[in-house]
């Protein structure tokens, strides 16, 4: 088989429109035949350089490239599991006491900076417990000041800071997210979250106020759950204006909240979608709510444990991978069941560096 060159073709062409009439049609034949001879033939080479030959028998089509390395923009970092709290729905419970050496922590989250972490959020447990916020407070300044991160966060119950502690790192801090479910204190109380004489709503307030003061962007996080999902909580989040509030509807974890390896039993604390549509609705006016179902929120969320291992919740429970500071950061996240396409359907990727929220302080 052979294949008309573009002069080929056009002596072809120009010799067949000097015949007369008659014999035009009769020279125009052979001409599509060539034509349809040589696209036949391109086709079939182009099809021929996508297999690989395996065999006399058989043939393999070339294997597409592999997908790209999972990138951890933002990460989720509970560095402890100790809580000062007893919230009967936790899904990160003191099953260990361990925390990582410091310089073992910053090598850690040195790893993720380098393979693309631009926000890091630090959870527990309660992460002030550790030296009394110390040992928080010098992560937070590692990311801000040496690694340079645009956003640094924190989630904490709230009960153990101080305002000396805004004072040594509240301007590393981008925002500080306060855990609230209920603005009753006997509900959070049954909840768990009562310690002693301590108001945990007056509290919530001091926080507020401590945020404006140093400029920390606020934030409220509330589990909707049995106790509090009837609750209006319209005015008290208005009055507060928090940056964001996040509305999680209660999950179940095995190993964490429910099953026999357990360290809660958050079953008597679960409510359905529906009622968790109904919370939702009764609380549209708020424009910070900013909603999860447990649809949303169990594979969208990179998280690492207190020995630096991601955990994968895909199954219902937290599998762990291999720690970043053994295998590194590419290979452990393989293991993270990481949903990255809910991530952002969740909202993941916000406006989250206070120097881009143009607050007014």
């Amino acid at each position: 088989m052979w294949v008309l060159t573009p002069a080929d073709f056009a002596g072809k062409l120009l010799s067949v429109f000097r015949q007369p009439l008659s014999s035009l049609w009769r020279s125009l034949v052979p001409l599509f035949c060539w034509l349809r001879a040589t696209f036949w033939l391109l086709a079939t080479k182009r099809t021929k350089q996508h297999l690989v030959l395996r065999g006399p028998d058989e043939t393999k089509e070339e294997e597409e490239d592999p997908p790209l390395p999972t990138t951890p923009t933002s990460v989720n970092y509970h560095f402890t599991r100790q809580c000062n709290y007893k919230c009967g729905f936790c899904f990160h419970t003191a099953k260990t006491s361990f925390v990582l050496p410091l310089e073992e922590a910053k090598r850690g989250l040195l790893l993720l900076k380098e393979a693309g972490m631009e926000k890091i959020n630090f959870s527990g447990g309660e992460p002030f417990l550790p030296d009394r916020g110390e040992y928080l407070g010098k992560l937070v300044r590692f990311c801000k000041v040496e690694l340079r991160l645009p956003s640094v966060s924190i989630v904490s119950n709230g009960s153990l800071i101080r305002e000396r502690w805004f004072q040594n790192y509240g301007e590393y801090l981008d925002i500080l997210a306060i855990s609230c479910d209920s603005f009753d204190e006997e509900v959070n109380v049954l909840i768990g979250r009562g310690q002693g004489k301590k108001n945990h709503v007056e509290n919530l307030q001091k926080l507020r106020r401590w945020c404006r003061d140093y400029r920390v962007a606020f934030k409220i996080n509330s589990v909707i759950n049995r106790f509090n999902v009837e609750e209006d909580m319209t005015e008290q989040i208005k009055a507060l204006n928090p940056v964001r509030w996040k509305v999680f509807q209660c999950l179940l974890i095995e190993g964490e909240n429910c099953g026999e390896d357990a360290l809660r039993e958050a079953e008597r604390f679960v409510i359905g979608d529906e009622e968790f549509e109904r919370f939702l609705e009764r609380h549209k006016e708020v424009s910070c709510l900013v909603p999860e179902s447990n649809q949303k929120m169990k594979d969208s969320y990179l998280i690492l444990d207190e020995y630096m291992r991601f955990l994968n919740c895909r199954k219902g429970r937290k599998d762990p991978s291999k720690s970043i500071l053994d295998v590194g950061v590419e290979e452990a996240i393989k293991f993270s069941g990481f949903d990255e396409k809910m991530f952002l359907k969740r909202g993941g990727k916000y406006i989250w560096s206070k120097a881009d929220l143009k607050l007014d302080w």
